[in-house]
């Protein structure tokens, strides 16, 4: 009877001693990690201003507001607002877009080949300001986006769709840096 309770109390010391170092494993192996907004804390809001296009897409300054506002929106670090409401505003001027084409496709001539898969991408300057200061938050950089697009009866459905997709890539590089680039 006796030996059965040692081994009962040393099982129970080895699990409480097992039970101990997770916590203090798991606990310790954590405590480097950021979990949430890496914004300053005194900036909570943002609004896009008018996006400048010196591009010949018609659509894309459409298409890249929707989009920036969605990936902020989903960001959720900054809370978009009307301008007089901002701590900071973001303004955008697209640059360039250039498509070409990533993918052939042979015809039934041997000679004839036909695009199968096309790449756009879109290059553009953003820049961060508080206002009433001179002093920009974040200095004009250049981001870019890109995809690739297909299109199978409706070349400008495809590169709608494209377009769209580029804007999704371009509104993530310019969220990140704006939440992340302080």
């Amino acid at each position: 009877m006796k030996r059965t309770d040692s081994r009962s109390i040393l099982i129970v010391r080895l699990a409480v001693c097992l039970l101990a170092f997770c916590c203090v494993f798991f606990a310790a192996s954590c405590g480097y990690y950021h979990m949430g907004s890496m914004v300053h804390p005194q900036i909570k809001t943002i609004a896009i201003s008018t996006i400048r296009n010196d591009t010949r897409e018609p659509l894309l300054t459409e298409l890249a507001r929707t989009q920036i506002a969605a990936r902020f929106q989903s960001d959720n670090s900054l809370k978009l607002v009307s301008k007089e409401e901002a701590d900071c505003i973001l303004y955008i001027r697209l640059v360039k877009t250039t498509n070409s084409m990533r993918r052939y496709n042979p015809g039934y001539e041997e000679d004839e080949y036909r695009p199968a898969e096309f790449h756009i991408d879109i290059n553009a300057e953003m820049e961060v300001l508080i206002p009433g200061r001179s002093e920009p938050l974040i200095p004009k950089r250049t981001v870019s986006g890109g995809a690739n697009y297909q299109y199978n009866v409706d070349p400008q459905v495809g590169r709608y769709y494209g377009l769209r997709q580029a804007c999704y890539d371009l509104a993530g590089e310019i969220v990140e840096y704006t939440t992340e680039a302080w």
